[in-house]
């Protein structure tokens, strides 16, 4: 079987569990997020936390919510970092320095898990599983209560109430993210991933020195890593470490992890608005961006250009052998273009073309079906700017879901598209404009300046994977790699719950002959062309400068 064969039928048998899936779970996170019953363990914790569940909240109150608690585990992370070397299980390690402390605390509370060290030489057991494995849980809960407040936006009328922050947040964790998390981790487990709490063991001789490992809880950890769209990996090869990613399945199956949510939330916007058919317009718009980003880059990097290239079968420097080019390929899009950033490859030693189409995976607002919430909401923002565009063209008011969309919502919905690319073309020139930063970059030229332009856009976008070759553990690097993760995570959510707010107030317009059908394939392409141009506009000309310009050039 060729390897080319062999990466469609493994596209095929993931698309066939994505859609096995995806009613069940669709309907469950509807369910959850409608329910009004509250089990025992969440009200322990309602209890502990201070919060009544039954209140409910305008949008000024649930973005409260978010960012308080959002800074409470970046304080609490941060210290845990800076007491490491006084807990117990830290093997040994000492306190993480106050820049890269404040820069992992920020990476993964903005469900970005961006990671300027090694995991294996700096973490110890109490940081990995009570720090960066819990927040792995929240911040992935946080990103699917926002996208459900602005659901609620659109699917009430007549009242400013979005729910309630506190308790979608414990019902996301405890009923969604938990139990899979369970079953996913017993999978990888099976599959060869580790699981223990074990100190560091001498492994044998490696290059005329001692090669050491420490274990951990890996399985548990890569679970939510991936099903939350976080990334962040317990070793520095991430998931192109054994440990963590063992064979071709578990490869497959951490792919599937990625997009199980993202995906499956589009059928709970279909249901909790009343209409299933707009939850599959937005998930046609996904899947057409997915599965042309998959085919390109499996193209791209299955070109065979000189005898290197014919010897090895593709394009197979950074990657792993036990995946190939077509494994590879489709975890590279599938963590680009959801929030996740978990690598089996290394992007930095793709082909020009291949580096360029992981970095506009993220460019594209992570959507195509994006992280865990955030995928659902940016999508909608773009579909109300797709909507207010045809009514520009033909002359109407523009409707989305039954709401008028006016002055007041697409200057919203403006502002959120207009956040991280200033973000990433701002931090991006000024660093290389100055001269210390750009010592840090392994190589000169085009593809230099893509390891920066990359690193930013990680960053802003909250995807956290690197180009590998820039070293990002310094001062400047940390400091504003970490602002851009909080601001890109967090501004955004001011714009989308104060849209929701705005559209909840409305009265409901009805639909008449004359009212665009966004529940059709029609619309579905104008979105996923609104999508595609504006990211087009906004970011040709830095990419011009980095991945197309070294694609060209080979």
């Amino acid at each position: 079987m060729s390897p080319q064969v062999a990466g469609v039928l493994q596209l095929t048998a993931l698309i066939a569990a994505l859609a096995l899936a995806y009613r069940p779970l669709g309907d469950h996170m509807a369910k959850v997020y409608s329910s009004e019953k509250h089990y025992t363990p969440e009200k322990w914790i309602y209890k502990v936390i201070g919060a009544n569940p039954a209140a409910e909240m305008r949008w000024p109150a649930y973005l409260r919510g978010v960012l308080a608690f959002s800074a409470v585990s970046v304080l609490f992370l941060y210290l845990l970092q800076r007491i490491q070397g006084s807990l117990p299980g830290s093997l040994g390690f000492s306190s993480i320095d106050p820049d890269q402390a404040f820069n992992t605390a920020a990476s993964f509370v903005a469900n970005t898990n961006w990671q300027s060290y090694y995991g294996e030489q700096a973490m110890g057991h109490v940081v990995q599983t009570g720090g960066l494995a819990v927040q792995n849980f929240l911040s992935a809960a946080v990103g699917m209560a926002v996208a459900v407040a602005l659901v609620r936006g659109f699917a009430r009328s007549r009242t400013g109430e979005l729910g309630n922050f506190w308790a979608d947040l414990v019902r996301g964790t405890v009923r969604i993210l938990l139990p899979i998390s369970v079953i996913g981790a017993l999978v990888l487990v099976a599959c060869g991933a580790i699981q223990n709490f074990s100190g560091i063991h001498q492994v044998g001789q490696f290059m005329g020195g001692t090669q050491e490992w420490n274990g951990g809880a890996v399985a548990s950890q890569e679970a939510i890593k991936e099903l939350g769209t976080n990334g962040g990996g317990y070793f520095n090869a991430n998931s192109a470490h054994p440990f963590e990613n063992p064979n071709p399945l578990s490869n497959l199956f951490e792919i599937f992890l990625i997009l199980l949510i993202p995906f499956a939330l589009t059928r709970t916007f279909g249901r909790m608005v009343g209409s299933l058919r707009q939850g599959y317009a937005i998930l046609g718009a996904m899947a057409v961006i997915w599965i042309g980003f998959t085919a390109l880059m499996m193209w791209t990097e299955f070109a065979h250009r000189g005898p290197a290239f014919e010897i090895a079968g593709g394009a197979m420097e950074g990657k792993e052998t036990r995946f190939g080019i077509a494994g590879s390929s489709i975890f590279a899009v599938a963590t680009t273009l959801t929030s996740t950033g978990a690598v089996n490859s290394f992007h930095s030693s793709y082909t020009g073309f291949g580096g360029g189409i992981t970095m506009l995976g993220m460019q594209l607002g992570e959507i195509a079906p994006g992280g865990v919430g955030s995928g659902l909401y940016g999508m909608l923002i773009m579909a109300v700017i797709a909507v207010f565009l045809a009514g520009l063209m033909v002359g109407r008011t523009p409707e989305y879901l039954g709401k008028k969309i006016g002055t007041r919502q697409i200057k919203l919905a403006a502002c959120y598209i207009l956040v991280t690319p200033a973000l990433v073309l701002g931090f991006t020139a000024v660093a290389m404009a100055l001269p210390t930063p750009a010592d840090s970059m392994t190589n000169s030229g085009a593809h230099g300046f893509s390891e920066i332009l990359y690193a930013y856009t990680s960053g802003a976008n909250n995807n956290g994977s690197a180009f590998a070759g820039l070293n990002a553990d310094t001062q400047w690097f940390n400091t504003t790699i970490g602002i851009a993760m909080l601001l890109g995570r967090f501004v955004p959510m001011v714009f989308v719950l104060a849209l929701a707010g705005s559209l909840a107030e409305q009265k409901p317009v009805p639909e008449t002959a004359g009212t665009l059908r966004t529940d059709k394939p029609l619309y579905a392409g104008l979105l996923v062309g609104t999508i595609l141009i504006i990211t087009g506009l906004t970011y040709f000309p830095a990419l011009a400068l980095g991945p197309l310009a070294e694609g060209l050039a080979s």
